[in-house]
């Protein structure tokens, strides 16, 4: 398995993120970094996520995925756009409901010309666990599907949570 990374460009007033290898909660303050950017960045007209170097994301990056396209929800003309040529990937999208807040596409429209691979954010235990919480949650709100699917997660998570918070 390949390690997960994540790389991005912007050009011409379009946000291009993509992931390669294996991408998974390690990797999620990076994208939490870029969604937040996201929301507030100038000249944005286009978001697109290149998912066909990506051979496994797991529901925490998705979560991040997600806020992404929220974070950029009411900003463009279209939804952002995910481009997944993997029959895995591209099932899991579809599962979870990605396609209510995402034009889904097996190949891109355009390439970037390039693209910098994003320097990893670095965050604690309590860092990824108040992410993964946080990624769950807004899964949850995508569709009744993964509510179902990521309830009881989410309340084992809330529960450690609360424990962790009040052990201090």
């Amino acid at each position: 398995m390949i390690e997960g990374r994540i790389k991005a460009a912007f050009e011409s007033g379009v946000f291009v993120l993509k992931l390669c290898g294996d991408v998974r909660l390690t990797l999620c303050a990076t994208l939490d970094a870029e969604a937040q950017r996201l929301a507030e960045l100038p000249g944005l007209r286009a978001v697109m996520v290149d998912l066909r170097e990506a051979t496994n994301v797991d529901s925490t990056a998705l979560g991040f995925l997600a806020k992404v396209a929220l974070a950029v929800q009411g900003r463009l003309e279209h939804p952002p756009t995910i481009v997944a040529e993997h029959p895995d990937v591209r099932r899991m999208l579809d599962v979870m409901g990605f396609a209510r807040y995402f034009t889904l596409l097996e190949a891109p429209l355009t390439e970037p010309a390039e693209l910098a691979e994003l320097p990893h954010v670095e965050t604690d235990e309590s860092g990824i666990q108040e992410r993964i919480l946080e990624a769950h949650r807004i899964l949850m709100h995508m569709s009744d599907h993964n509510r179902h699917e990521f309830q009881p997660l989410v309340e084992l998570l809330e529960s450690q949570h609360v424990k962790a918070s009040s052990s201090h």
